[in-house]
């Protein structure tokens, strides 16, 4: 009877995995995690949606949590060595913001800082994401993977694509960037698991990463095309370097 009740407990877990998957694939119409800025119709999602997919994304988790007979060692929903995860969560950080930079470096040919009063939104966007894409893939799924009896390099493998595949990141129009970028984030992210015992590391260098990608870029969401950008536009309306606009003599009179 005991035994019963744990598979059953264990089956729900499963079932509320998929719920969390299935909900970070519609991240879209939320507006939330790389859809925070861009939307379909044009217009910004209200906050509550937001807090919404915020709120179900936790609640969730949590329950996953309650749940399972062993989520903390099985699913990886814990800590797992601290001192590790301490450490293996900085290191992640700084590369992930070592490659933010470069990024911007690249493609803006300078840090592009955004404006203050997105920081609240960014912050809280960064941070409930990684918390729900960690739980999700690097904690749940892996596990259960490895639960399986697959091999732990085939199932990081395996979480990296199917994590990749719920961001939609890889349909025409997105951003490569961020598509190479959330691989790495969820392959690294999966080998810290690993090495941990827990997702500890894997969400603190996650959400750095995200915060660290948008004060380089300027954006929350996904970076614009390239010529699409507010600079870029204006720069097009403006003459070429070293050319001025000359009025007529009628005019430079009135200014006169």
């Amino acid at each position: 009877m005991d035994d019963l009740i744990l598979l059953s407990r264990a089956l729900i877990a499963v079932g509320l995995t998929l719920l969390l998957a299935l909900l970070r694939l519609d991240a879209e119409r939320f507006g939330t995690a790389e859809y925070y800025e861009a939307t379909g119709a044009g217009e910004r999602p209200r906050v509550r949606r937001r807090l919404a997919w915020y709120g179900l994304g936790f609640g969730i988790a949590a329950l996953i949590l309650t749940i399972h007979p062993d989520a903390r060692t099985a699913l990886f929903l814990g800590t797992g060595d601290r001192l590790g995860a301490v450490l293996g969560g900085i290191a992640f950080g700084v590369l992930g913001v070592l490659v933010a930079a470069g990024f911007a470096s690249y493609r803006y040919h300078r840090i592009r800082l955004p404006a203050e009063s997105s920081y609240p939104g960014a912050l809280l966007n960064s941070t409930a994401t990684a918390f729900i894409d960690e739980v999700t893939f690097r904690g749940a799924l892996f596990g259960l993977l490895l639960s399986g009896g697959i091999d732990p390099t085939l199932a990081n493998v395996a979480q990296t694509v199917i994590y990749a595949l719920t961001t939609r990141l890889g349909a025409p129009g997105r951003d490569r960037y961020l598509l190479g970028l959330t691989l790495g984030i969820g392959f690294l992210g999966g080998w810290l698991t690993t090495v941990t015992g827990g997702i500890a590391a894997s969400f603190l260098g996650h959400a750095v990463t995200r915060f660290a990608v948008f004060l380089c870029t300027g954006h929350i969401g996904q970076t614009m095309p390239r010529g699409r950008e507010v600079e870029e536009i204006e720069q097009r309306r403006r003459p070429p370097e070293g050319w001025s606009v000359i009025g007529s003599r009628e005019s430079s009179s009135r200014d006169r």
